[in-house]
This record gives structure tokens, C-alpha cells and sequence, in this order.
């Protein structure tokens, strides 16, 4: 008996590390897997032509590599995702080069090198769907934000800006349950697609991309 007394509190301390695992484990969801050379789940949709979307070998790491020119489409991911469990979104990325001379708070101006979409879908209700941009500016500072030239329902977020970082992988973090507050002033508890997209079918110039991959997680 003593025998098993001892085995089960020898038990206890593996069993809690499995258990810490698991809750660990659950704590982040996985959107895009492109180390993992996974596309799954990804579909493209064009608005003006395709930007050409491929996985590449940068650094010997596995990213999805985006190249405009005078084009607008992007890779979508539709998914649920509870914020009130897993609110941060994390992304890495670059770019190459921005664009010159563009306003981006007007249609004419409206592309960006590098943006994340992160979507509220309004179901039968369109009109209700909201959508934030998490946009590598060209020219605004970051921290600001402003209405879609095309629709009051999606907002911009300028979270890089400008040619300085060009060239350099940057890491993001983004808190969507506070930033969906703030930008739209209601408490949203879940998302439903997430989506990239690097365009230039506005200004007509050309740009270069890479996004590595992009999960949810608690904080």
C-alpha cells in the first residue's frame, strides 16, 4: 500500500506537467503555417488582377512572399477565434520598398506594401461586417488610423510606416479585442477570417513582401 502511496505522488508532478502542456497548447492557434510549407485553409481572391503569392526559402526559414504590380488581390483565411480566450494576433513580416507620392486616406491612394486583415463578418447582415487593416504605411505615422477610403466599415491602422525598416523582418503584436474597442467602440468576442494582402492596382507601382506566420494566442 505504502508502495502505491508513493507511485501515485511520484505521478502527480508528471501528471501536472501534462496537464500544463495541453492548456499551453490551447492557449495559441495557428492561422498561417507557412514554415511549415502549409497553405491549407488559404484561398486566394482577386480584385484587380493577382498579386503573385508564393512560399519561398528566405534564411533558410519557409515565408509567403508577395509581389504586386498594378494588381489587388489577397490570401484569405476564414476562422473563428474566441477573444476573450486567445485576443492577440502575431505576425512577422518585411518588405522591400513603399510606394512614393500616395494618399492613402483616398481612393487614388488606397495600397499598401504590406497589410493584415483581420475580419468581423456581419453573416446575412453585410452591411454589419467590420474589419480592421494592420497596414505597413508608406507615409502616416504609426498609430494612426482612419476610415477605408472604400467603406466606413473597415479602418486603418498604420502599424510600420516608411522606408526605414525596409529590408528587415519586423514582429507585431496586436491586441484585436482592445484595438476593435477602440476603433469601432463595441465589444467584439470573435473574429472570422483573417487575410493578406499586398496591392498596388491604385498608384500602378510595384512592391515586394514577405509575411511569416501568423497564430492567436492569450497574451
Amino acid at each position: 500500500m505504502h508502495r502505491n502511496k508513493t507511485r501515485s505522488a511520484n505521478l502527480l508532478p508528471i501528471l501536472a506537467i501534462a496537464l500544463f502542456s495541453s492548456a499551453a497548447a490551447a492557449e495559441r492557434i495557428d492561422v498561417g503555417r507557412f514554415s511549415n510549407n502549409d497553405l491549407s485553409g488559404w484561398e486566394e481572391k482577386s480584385f484587380a488582377g493577382n498579386t503573385q503569392y508564393k512560399l519561398v526559402q528566405v534564411n533558410d526559414q519557409t515565408v509567403l512572399r508577395a509581389q504586386t504590380s498594378a494588381t489587388a488581390s489577397g490570401m484569405f483565411h476564414e476562422i473563428d477565434v474566441d477573444l476573450n480566450k486567445t485576443p492577440y494576433l502575431n505576425w512577422s513580416w518585411r518588405i522591400d520598398n513603399i510606394y512614393q507620392g500616395n494618399n492613402e486616406h483616398s481612393k487614388n491612394g488606397d495600397d499598401y506594401p504590406a497589410r493584415i486583415y483581420v475580419i468581423v463578418s456581419g453573416g446575412l447582415f453585410f452591411w454589419k461586417t467590420r474589419a480592421i487593416n494592420y497596414v505597413w504605411s508608406s507615409n502616416q505615422p504609426v498609430g494612426t488610423n482612419w476610415k477605408n477610403a472604400y467603406t466606413g466599415n473597415a479602418r486603418m491602422l498604420a502599424v510600420r510606416t516608411g522606408a526605414d525598416e525596409t529590408g528587415q523582418w519586423q514582429t507585431q503584436k496586436q491586441n484585436i479585442r482592445e484595438d476593435l474597442k477602440q476603433l469601432f467602440g463595441e465589444d467584439i468576442s470573435e473574429i472570422n477570417a483573417i487575410a493578406i494582402m499586398t496591392d498596388s492596382d491604385n498608384t500602378q507601382q510595384r512592391a515586394t513582401a514577405y509575411y511569416g506566420d501568423l497564430f492567436f494566442s492569450e497574451e
